[in-house]
């Protein structure tokens, strides 16, 4: 369960935490948080401090129905800050949230170290070639449709079996590439109701058995919010409670908005394992 980001090999035995950067204007919970540098700096800086050891930047809002944004605005968005945080940080392990395999080519060459695709190579067609020659740790994700359209009706035949099928023929073209490390994504809230979420959730475990590392990303979530029928910024602790049953289920990497109460879900949770 080691994975290897630019020659820094990231022991995923113990769970990691990866703090989300997102600099698009219409994130559900922090868009347009961090518009300039000032910002997103300190942002950095307190999510080092938490514990995060991997920060994901996202250019391209994937909420529910967000608006399709172009591949030129993205690369214009996201390369500049992998650049800023490069300079201030030169040692700094980052994720790039991309579905494009330009963003992912242009972004790494600029100093990210993972790719997350929130499609799972279903909407670029050349992101498998892209991260295969890269050699860099690639995230595969879980999706029913589009951002677009992933909420209209999702269905499964049993969404636990269709899953698990779905990953298991994506990581055997990964391997057939010679891509060593993949990293699984069930995907929450991408494409499933708020039961599916739920019995996601309940047999994460069973994602074991891909024998790759696990990432969840749960954090203020609706699949929370609106379960408890409140709000992303009121759901802090319903997704500390969330990322506790995710670590006990065997996750490896919490993605995360908040990174100092991931952080301690992990050191509690290590207690009892």
């Amino acid at each position: 369960m080691t994975i290897n980001c630019k020659g820094t090999l990231v022991d995923l035995s113990s769970p990691k935490v990866m703090g989300i950067l997102n600099i698009t204007p219409d994130s559900f919970y922090d868009g347009g948080k961090y518009k300039n540098d000032v910002t997103i700096l300190n942002q950095i800086d307190k999510m080092i401090a938490e514990g995060a050891t991997f920060i994901d930047v996202g250019a391209y809002s994937s909420r529910p129905g967000a608006k399709d944004v172009s591949e030129d605005e993205e690369l214009r968005r996201i390369v500049p800050i992998i650049e800023l945080l490069i300079r201030n940080y030169p040692d700094l392990i980052i994720s790039v949230d991309t579905f494009r395999s330009k963003v992912a080519q242009e972004t790494i060459e600029a100093g990210a170290s993972l790719i997350n695709d929130i499609s799972g190579g279903n909407m670029d067609k050349n992101m498998y070639n892209t991260v295969a020659q890269l050699q860099v740790p690639y995230i595969l994700m879980h999706m029913q449709g589009t951002p677009q359209n992933m909420q209209k009706n999702p269905t499964y035949n049993n969404i636990i079996t269709d899953l698990i099928s779905f990953f298991a023929e994506k990581i055997f073209e990964l391997r057939q590439l010679k891509l060593n490390d993949i990293i699984i994504d069930v995907g929450f809230g991408f494409g499933k109701t708020i039961d599916h979420n739920y019995l996601l959730l309940k047999d994460l475990s069973l994602f074991k058995n891909l024998d790759v590392p696990i990432l969840t990303g749960v954090s203020r979530k609706s699949m929370l919010y609106k379960l408890l029928e409140t709000t992303p910024q009121e759901a802090l602790n319903a997704t500390t409670v969330a990322n506790t049953i995710a670590l006990l289920n065997g996750t490896h990497i919490l993605r995360v908005h908040d990174v100092k109460e991931a952080s301690e879900a992990i050191k509690i949770t290590a207690q009892v394992l």
